[in-house]
């Protein structure tokens, strides 16, 4: 494996205590890959906050897995709600068409025993782990632990235990409602990656790039320890990792090495003043776990990281614009996920200034006249707006941890991703022709909301536009276009508002509709009551409403929430006549009763029929 230094400052300033930036890669190069084979356990949510659309797609996002799979690899399924089922017992995948039919029987059910589904993951494929194959969980999810193991902490840690025993886990977070620090720290523990699926149907190319991905690790287990000189220091760790102190040594576990692909790590450093010359800062040693013919070869090496000081002719002289890039988006990242750990701690003003500061960084170093990061500026702005009025709702929370953790890893294809609209989208001005202006179209592409030039004789370049007012399928008119200094993208400019031509839908037509709560107001009426279960309407889709479930209890029948954010061990006022085990409904409202420790069923009620 090949270690490549590349500092942000080829040549540092004599004599001046200063902070720098430091790009380590690592590169495993594979002239002839050989593919090792999949170990692989799918284990699925079939929790009642799943039923419906989320459920079908991801059951169709998992047989378009399996139709990609070969006959070398073996494949196991589990799903899970309250019980736990193993639905393929760690075969080879010899007959496909055998395998989709068990997924498409699959059928929404209670709550969420996350933790048993992904243990008994763990156990299948640990029945057959080889260093021969890739032994991993896919872990997909929409909603929070709420039977089973619950606590997150020891997930987390069980996560990292399992890792050490050679089976790591990748998680997928489908829709708004799962717990997303939850599955970032298991994926980050267990060396795996983790996923935001933020549309149903994103479900299936996300399954496609784990996939892809899989198939391209060249090596495992990438260690690497830092041994800084006396007087330097490592002020930030820049890249995704999970650290440990060994005295004045830092040992970094960085997980996977693909294919004729860097591995990058980013580190800040502090340094003192330095005299004219080359100096030695840190010593690098590694060990990882490589592919060689098939087999896994324990392989290591180490490297001596030097800069040079110089004066400030050699210093203006010496630059590396690709380095400040690469350091730029792991910035960029680590900042993202800083701001969100202030937001949380009720620092919103520090997060929001962290973010504006940021901006200011980039903008002064130049790096705005890049398309990508003027992208990122502009995700950036939004993140900070929303942070600082406190409106850093659940679904744009998930979007600013996704892109972090995207980022730190370095993918940027995923890293900035997020649909979510803003008020601020609701808020422009309307026009019906687009006059003297140039019309925009936003559209989505790879789960990024882009913008492009729908007047013509435009070039069709990329476009900067504000990403609080972006929204998939929203026309706009700005007053101008103006064009980067490189001439690679263009810039909106001026006054801009929506274009909704006479006749046309208006995308945005409805209004602006919130991460609100599904709990509604004691206003609404109590549920009616049909005579019986079969007088009920059929729905298969639960929209706005609440997913309840009756279920056994003793001697009796009982209602019970299954939609997150509700406490399913509390009791229901709900119609007896319609109760029947097993049967799922959707209720309009669920108000909690003046007890506070109950639940009403309020508005209409209608029974859920699984889509097929």
């Amino acid at each position: 494996m090949q270690i490549t230094q590349q500092p942000t400052q080829p040549v540092l300033l004599e004599n001046t205590a200063d902070t720098t930036s430091l790009l380590l890669s690592f590169r495993e190069d594979v002239p002839n890959p050989t593919r090792r084979p999949l170990n692989v356990a799918l284990v699925i949510d079939r929790s009642g906050s799943m039923a419906g659309a989320p459920l079908k797609y991801a059951l169709k996002a998992a047989a378009d897995f399996v139709d990609r799979l070969t006959a070398d690899d073996r494949l196991s399924i589990v799903v899970y709600d309250d019980a736990v089922d193993t639905l393929l017992d760690a075969q080879l995948v010899t007959d496909k068409a055998a395998i989709r039919q068990i997924i498409q029987g699959v059928r929404a059910g209670g709550l969420t025993n996350l933790s048993g589904g992904w243990l008994r993951g763990c156990e299948l494929v640990a029945k057959h782990k080889t260093d021969k194959h890739v032994n991993r969980v896919l872990l997909l999810t929409d909603g929070q632990a709420n039977a089973g193991i619950i606590n997150s902490a020891t997930l987390i840690s069980t996560a990292g235990k399992k890792a050490e025993e050679g089976i790591s886990t990748t998680t997928l977070g489908f829709g708004a409602h799962f717990e997303e620090d939850l599955l970032i720290g298991m994926a980050r523990a267990a060396g795996g990656n983790f996923y935001f699926i933020q549309s149903v149907d994103d479900a299936a190319d996300v399954f496609g790039i784990e996939l892809d991905s899989l198939k391209a690790i060249a090596a495992q287990n990438l260690t690497v320890t830092l041994t800084p000189q006396p007087g330097i220091g490592i002020a930030d760790v820049l890249s995704l990792a999970r650290s440990e102190k060994d005295g004045n040594r830092l040992v970094l576990h960085l997980g996977d090495v693909y294919e004729n692909e860097d591995k990058l790590l980013g580190l800040q450093l502090k340094l003192p003043a330095l005299t004219s010359g080359a100096h030695p800062l840190l010593h690098v040693s590694f060990r990882a776990d490589a592919i060689r013919s098939g087999s896994i070869e324990s392989i290591s090496g180490e490297h001596t990281v030097q800069v040079t000081a110089g004066n400030i002719d050699a210093v203006a002289a010496a630059s590396s614009t690709s380095v400040t890039l690469e350091l730029a988006r792991l910035r960029i990242a680590r900042d993202k996920e800083h701001a969100v750990d202030l937001a949380d701690a009720g620092k919103h003003a520090e997060a929001a200034d962290l973010l504006k500061q940021l901006v200011d960084t980039l903008t002064a170093q130049g790096l705005h006249e890049h398309f990508e990061i003027a992208e990122e500026i502009d995700q950036v702005n939004h993140y900070a707006q929303r942070i600082a009025s406190r409106h850093l709702d659940n679904e744009s929370r998930k979007e600013l941890r996704d892109q972090a953790f995207q980022g730190r890893r370095s993918r940027n294809d995923l890293a900035g991703r997020g649909v979510s609209v803003d008020q601020a989208a609701y808020a422009l001005p309307v026009v019906t022709e687009p006059g003297d202006g140039v019309e925009l179209v936003c559209f989505r592409e790879g789960g990024k909301l882009r913008v492009r030039v729908a007047t013509p004789n435009y070039e069709d370049f990329n476009i900067q536009f504000p990403r609080a007012i972006r929204a998939e399928g929203a026309h706009y008119v700005v007053d101008e276009l103006e064009l980067s200094a490189d001439g690679t993208f263009y810039r909106a400019k001026g006054n801009i508002a929506r274009l909704v031509r006479p006749g046309e839908v208006d995308p945005l037509a409805g209004g602006h509709h919130g991460g609100g709560s599904r709990r509604s107001s004691s206003s609404s009426h109590v549920a009616r009551t049909p005579k019986t279960l079969a007088d009920l309407e059929e729905t298969d889709t639960i929209g706005q409403g609440v997913l309840v479930q009756c279920v056994k209890a003793g001697s009796k029948l009982r209602a019970r929430v299954v939609s997150d954010g509700f406490d399913p061990d509390w009791n229901m006022r709900f119609p007896r006549d319609i109760r029947q085990e097993g049967v799922l409904f959707v209720v309009d409202h669920v108000n909690t009763a003046p007890d506070g420790k109950s639940y009403i069923a309020s508005g209409d009620i209608k029974r859920f029929v699984q889509p097929t």
